[in-house]
């Protein structure tokens, strides 16, 4: 499906006003295409680096859950009202600022010498990234008419595809190769090409009709979001029960409903809660929270069991999730042509089947299973992903009149990050309370070690080897390592079920939820809510 044109759009520059000139066109699609594959290219190569980043800069398990939740959370907060902002002030100007402030973060992550100091970094690469996020398809849908459309946006679909897919292994091959740091420094000669081409040959264009940023909405809905964060990764450091987790919870649910009113009583809301009334456009919401918050979640300590656990290097590592991203990429061009051609719940809702029956099959891991355990459900869970993701992009948006397009596909995009932001950080609170408790029991029986098993739980959870924080050695440093590894494996297992279970439930509700009866029309209003 391509975005319909707009009339109340205007383009300035040189060339046709409103399509583009035949050369900044694809000068367009190019600028826009190198962008976007760095700030997507950047959400799956830092996976596999994680465990190098964690013993380079002496960072503790929570630090490695910011990390990543730092990108996806200034991603989810500020998706539409970059977009706003872009239709109001100039999407190529946006394009440019987003280019900019990605570089600039991305340098500072390859400089960071503590992990507040990289957290902050990944805070502002998302910044970055959200701004380009959100005017990259106005770009391109300005610049190009017609079956041009239709190329331009296979070409950029292609790109995306490829950015995730080559992800992991190319991660691999800097961090193993060269260091870690480097898989943020090499977005700066990209990043400084990317802005002197949007710079040079992407026409202007902004929006006639376009809503002032709704900045309440902002921030609510930030602050709600980040308290939640906060807490489930607080949750890992202390425990459910913590003072200060319960009134993050408390205060993440008054925020978050001080939000929801905001929106229903503003003028201009970023959220228009009428959406919701479609059952299509709640199916597709649940869909892209259901997929991030299980798999895309999980692939963080995925990384960690392959690397820590079993050894491999950040090159191996990525080598073997190719499996996971390789399979994406055989489904995603079937289902992109089938979306057009079948009821896309028949692929939506089974492709998340595939990724809860992928997880599922990871389960079941002990002590002395090897990497190929996994391989089953690395090709289950891609081959979902690839069926998900092409129909759901369409699903966002089809149930809506087009000038209400880029507000829906936002509001999509931001249950992704959403779900990537609190499926690390609910799984991995789940993950440490449960290797606390294990190794604490399995502990608590051995000669000499037994009082210091809560010291030897902390370690573990913090990526610290238990047998070195101890200072263990004969017998007792064997059966601490035992014990730690099993409480490792069985933990991830867990998750896992949690994981496989959360993508089923969506799979079933997307099923129930999304109907062709919803979609628009080319040329006809969209269906009453409800």
């Amino acid at each position: 499906m391509t975005v319909s044109e707009t009339p109340a759009t205007t383009a300035t520059g040189p060339g046709d006003a409103g399509s583009g000139s035949t050369d900044n066109k694809w000068w367009t699609l190019l600028a826009v295409s190198v962008g976007t594959f760095m700030l997507l290219l950047d959400i799956t190569i830092v996976n596999v680096a994680l465990p190098d980043i964690q013993h380079g800069l002496h960072a503790s398990f929570s630090d490695l859950q910011w990390c990543v939740d730092a990108y996806a959370l200034t991603l989810a907060a500020l998706l539409l009202t970059a977009g706003s902002l872009a239709d109001l002030f100039g999407r190529r100007l946006l394009f440019c600022i987003g280019l900019v402030v990605f570089t600039a973060g991305s340098l500072m992550c390859g400089l960071s010498t503590s992990p507040l100091f990289l957290i902050l970094s990944r805070s502002g690469q998302g910044i970055g990234g959200a701004i380009m996020f959100a005017t990259a398809l106005a770009l391109i849908a300005q610049a190009f008419r017609g079956p041009e459309r239709g190329i331009a946006f296979g070409v950029w679909g292609a790109v995306t595809g490829v950015a995730v897919a080559v992800g992991p292994v190319l991660g691999g091959v800097i961090t193993t190769g060269i260091g870690w740091r480097w898989i943020f420094l090499v977005n700066v000669p990209i990043g400084v090409v990317g802005t002197i081409l949007t710079a040079t040959r992407v026409e202007e264009s902004r929006e006639q009709r376009a809503r002032r940023p709704d900045w309440a909405g902002f921030v609510l809905f930030t602050a709600g979001l980040s308290a939640l964060v906060y807490g489930l990764i607080r949750a890992n450091q202390t425990s459910w029960t913590n003072a200060g987790v319960i009134g993050c919870f408390v205060g993440s649910a008054a925020l978050v409903a001080a939000f929801l009113i905001a929106e229903r009583v503003g003028r201009q809301p970023m959220f228009d809660l009428a959406l919701f009334r479609v059952p299509t456009f709640s199916g597709g919401a649940i869909a892209a929270f259901g997929m991030a918050s299980s798999m895309f979640a999980m692939l963080l300590y995925l990384v960690l069991y392959l690397q820590d656990a079993l050894g491999y290097s950040a090159l191996g590592t990525g080598v073997r999730l190719i499996i996971l991203s390789g399979a994406s990429l055989v489904t995603a061009f079937a289902a992109g042509r089938l979306s057009a051609r079948m009821p896309v719940r028949w692929l939506i809702g089974p492709g998340l089947v595939l990724i809860g029956v992928g997880q599922l099959l990871m389960a079941g891991l002990h002590p002395q299973s090897s990497w190929t355990h996994l391989v089953p459900g690395f090709i289950l869970g891609g081959l979902g992903i690839g069926m998900v993701n092409p129909p759901l992009a369409s699903t966002a948006v089809g149930v809506v009149e087009p000038h209400r397009a880029g507000m829906a596909s936002g509001i999509n995009n931001t249950f992704r990050q959403v779900g990537i932001a609190t499926g690390i950080a609910a799984l991995g609170s789940i993950f440490a309370t449960k290797v606390r408790s294990d190794v604490v029991s399995g502990l608590a029986s051995v000669a000499g070690v037994g009082h210091r098993a809560g010291a030897a739980a902390t370690a573990l959870v913090q990526g610290i080897n238990p047998v070195s924080a101890l200072g263990v050695h004969g017998q007792a440093a064997a059966r601490v390592a035992t014990v730690a590894r099993a409480s490792f494996v069985t933990s991830l297992n867990d998750i896992l079920v949690i994981g496989g279970i959360t993508a089923l439930v969506s799979a079933v509700l997307c099923v129930l939820l999304i109907r062709s009866r919803d979609f628009v029309p080319t040329g006809q209003p969209a269906p009453a809510a409800g």
